[in-house]
């Protein structure tokens, strides 16, 4: 196997336990009554998911044999609002280096493939990023007043459409009811 497609095997895994990751953050905010906040991250795990899903589905195209891996054990979430989504930022950079050292392999496995599949995973990224990073700025200024930050989640996140440019998941992707 390339290490092209080594690394994007490895990346099912990370695209998993990330979702799962949100999953446990999404739990949590439902359990401190921030509703908008726990969408928001149920959001985000199923968005993961799927792309997890989408990798499994190119491998398949492409006649590589793909065996789902486990979750490895999530870390623990963090105590306050702002602590979750620092650590969701820094998920969100260590997923856009991963794609970035999957890139480079491609490049350099002369895959061109994999490296138009990988540009797409890449453009998503700057948004993940961007968009958590904001929200960590939100949640700053909002203080201890978290109503605030439902607030600003109800009026800036109308939640979006699928993107028709994305790859297509195994399974079909899954999504929340607007």
């Amino acid at each position: 196997m390339s290490a092209t497609n080594e690394l994007l095997v490895s990346q099912i895994q990370h695209e998993f336990t990330a979702s799962q990751q949100y999953t446990a953050f999404a739990v949590w905010f439902d359990q401190q009554a921030l509703p908008r906040m726990a969408q928001h991250f149920y959001r985000q795990a199923l968005e993961e998911r799927n792309h997890a899903m989408m990798i499994v589905q190119y491998l398949m195209d492409r006649g590589i044999d793909v065996t789902v891996p486990a979750v490895p054990e999530l870390a623990p979430v963090p105590e306050t609002v702002p602590a979750v989504l620092a650590f969701s930022v820094d998920q969100e950079q260590i997923v856009t280096r991963q794609f970035e050292r999957i890139m480079g392999a491609a490049r350099e496995d002369g895959d061109y493939l994999a490296e138009q599949f990988t540009h797409w995973f890449l453009k998503e990224q700057i948004e993940e990023v961007a968009s958590m990073s904001t929200l960590l700025q939100v949640a700053q200024r909002c203080g201890d007043n978290l109503m605030l930050l439902e607030d600003y989640l109800a009026r800036e996140h109308t939640g979006e459409g699928a993107d028709p440019t994305a790859p297509s998941a195994a399974g079909g992707a899954v999504s929340l009811p607007a």
